[in-house]
């Protein structure tokens, strides 16, 4: 995990630098305008009670203020350090609330980016509701620590300033407040200790609570059908009230902190007042400003150490998003150039010696794979659930690459920038159709975003989906969120329509029909038909007309072939 000083570098090092440098400044304006504030109580007490009563530990610029101006000047100038400083505070805190969201929208941009560019075979390890919670939350929580070094930097800049005019009255005591607040703090090590140790579990917390929803909401069908509504309610109420636990706990710390330390606090400000008058014969006037300086800085020193709770709570949050960070960005798969050749694939796919193995399993997920795909044919690969079907299906849309063997289209080994290239010219189509809210315009477009009307019309045509022509808003007919304006046959057969308006070179259809009715699975199975001639086509895992349809038929098992006809 990162220490708390190099998380904070990390932070404003993003930062422009000139913001950062501003933000310093008014937090060094607000502290000398309160000490200097506060400082003015010296001259006005010398005003009211006669020149007599002037403190002899008090520095000659300071005492002579109250010689040459009224009281009502002094009271004028206070009263425009207060307004000055509450302008310098507005800025100061506009200028934090601008930091706090830099760094949340910087990171999680940076976190999103490398998920999207990371090589699949990691992303895809990852738990999704994880993932969410992490780009969701977790990264919030960095922004609130930000805000919160932040928070404490500017709180101890005023305390300095505090300090520094306590040291102009009396430097002897204010040594001693000072050595007083630093053993204060260093005295609450532990408890910052457990608060990093409470952020550990509050994101764990958080993760279990996106996970109950996220797998809820996706079984939301399933759940009600059994009528188990009840118990579902009962898992998410479970995993937020594991989550409140340990907020409470938290919160609970918090204030405990708070209680010891401005009551301790509040006996060392006694035990100096009494050692000033008592023993160290502090001026009587001096004593006022010093004990209103020292109340002052009572509350900013609990601020403080509240502060420094609140980032330590909020640091395993950060370990975690750099560790998903650095894991993304260090498997990020290879940009394609304009230098790099694009396959075509107008002779054959071959896979030769092929092998995919995938950390802490020990069989591997396909071995010693030979096959040659001839280009524009049609073959079908079959075989039992965990046979290695969709991890070919992987293999051959250049999502992975193989880790031992190698696979070449038209003769070129794919490999790095090869591989990445060779994916612009696949198009796959899952089991479970994957739309995006908006119109079916947008959704096509998302595949190929310079697309014309009538390139969409004739991929529509092809993927036998020539229904939404017939709907009354036609290509800007709203999906709804994840399609569900639509038939599941439906927007399978719009989700093949954009697959085909990118006009791939190869198609693979895993599983994409299982789970229609016979009249959808027959639509598409025509589609395929007509374009069997156009490009080659891998369907994975199924029996009847698409079957039907394949020229080579291979069977696996265990990760190897176990068979082939055609």
């Amino acid at each position: 995990m990162m220490k708390a000083s190099g998380t904070t570098v990390y932070l404003l090092r993003g930062y422009p630098r000139g913001q950062v440098i501003g933000l310093l400044g008014l937090m060094f304006a607000s502290a000398v305008t309160e000490g200097f504030g506060l400082l003015l109580l010296v001259p006005m007490l010398a005003v009211l009670t006669g020149d007599g009563a002037k403190p002899t530990t008090s520095p000659d610029w300071l005492s002579s203020i109250g010689g040459s101006l009224t009281l009502a000047q002094l009271l004028v100038i206070f009263v425009g350090l207060v307004v000055l400083r509450s302008v310098i505070n507005h800025f100061r805190q506009l200028g934090g609330q601008r930091f706090e969201m830099a760094v949340v929208d910087r990171l999680r941009a940076r976190a999103w980016n490398a998920l999207l560019h990371c090589e699949w075979r990691v992303v895809s390890k990852r738990r999704q509701s994880g993932a969410a919670s992490l780009l969701i939350t977790d990264i919030d929580r960095i922004g609130f620590g930000a805000n919160q070094v932040l928070r404490a930097l500017a709180t101890a800049v005023t305390l300095a300033g505090i300090g520094l005019a306590a040291f102009a009255l009396a430097p002897l005591l204010a040594l001693a407040a000072v050595a007083g607040g630093v053993l204060v703090l260093l005295a609450y090590r532990r408890m910052r200790a457990r608060a990093t140790h409470l952020g550990e579990q509050l994101g764990k917390a958080y993760a279990d609570v996106h996970q109950q929803f996220n797998e809820g909401l996706g079984a939301l069908r399933v759940i009600k059908s059994f009528g188990r509504e009840d118990a579902a309610a009962a898992r998410g109420t479970e995993a937020i009230s594991g989550m409140r636990k340990v907020q409470i706990a938290f919160v609970r710390d918090t204030g405990l902190s708070q209680i010891a330390l401005q009551s301790g606090g509040a006996l060392l400000l006694a035990i100096l007042v009494w050692l000033a008058i008592e023993r160290w014969h502090v001026d009587a006037v001096a004593i006022v400003p010093l004990v209103a300086l020292f109340a002052r800085a009572l509350p900013l020193l609990g601020a403080l150490q509240q502060a420094w709770q609140n980032w330590a709570n909020a640091a395993p949050a950060i370990a975690s998003a750099m560790a998903l960070i650095e894991e993304a960005e260090a498997a990020r798969e290879p940009e394609p150039d304009d230098a790099c050749a694009l396959p075509v694939l107008s002779d054959s796919i071959e896979l030769r010696a092929l092998g995919v193995h995938y950390a802490g399993r020990t069989k591997p997920a396909l071995a010693d794979i030979d096959m040659t795909i001839r280009a524009r044919t049609v073959v079908a690969l079959t075989g039992h659930s965990g046979a290695g079907k969709s991890t070919l299906a992987d293999v051959l849309s250049g999502l992975i690459a193989p880790d031992t063997g190698s696979m070449a289209i038209d003769g070129q080994v794919l490999d790095g920038k090869a591989r990445r290239a060779w994916r612009g010219k696949v198009a796959y189509v899952q089991q479970e159709p994957v739309l995006f809210s908006g119109t079916v315009r947008e959704n096509l477009a998302w595949a190929e975003p310079g697309a014309s009307d009538a390139q969409m019309v004739r991929a529509l045509g092809d993927a036998s989906a020539q229904f939404v022509l017939a709907l009354p808003d036609g290509l800007d007919t709203r999906v709804g969120d994840g399609g569900r304006a639509l038939s599941g046959g439906e927007r399978q057969r719009v989700v093949l329509a954009r697959a085909l308006l990118r006009e791939p070179a190869l198609l693979i259809l895993d599983e994409a029909a299982s789970a229609l009715d016979a009249e959808n699975e027959l639509a598409i199975a025509r589609a395929i038909e007509r374009l069997r001639s156009d490009l080659t086509i891998v369907i994975i895992g199924h029996r009847g007309p698409l079957a039907e349809l394949a020229d080579t038929i291979v069977t696996f098992e265990n990760g190897r072939i176990s068979g082939s006809a055609g």
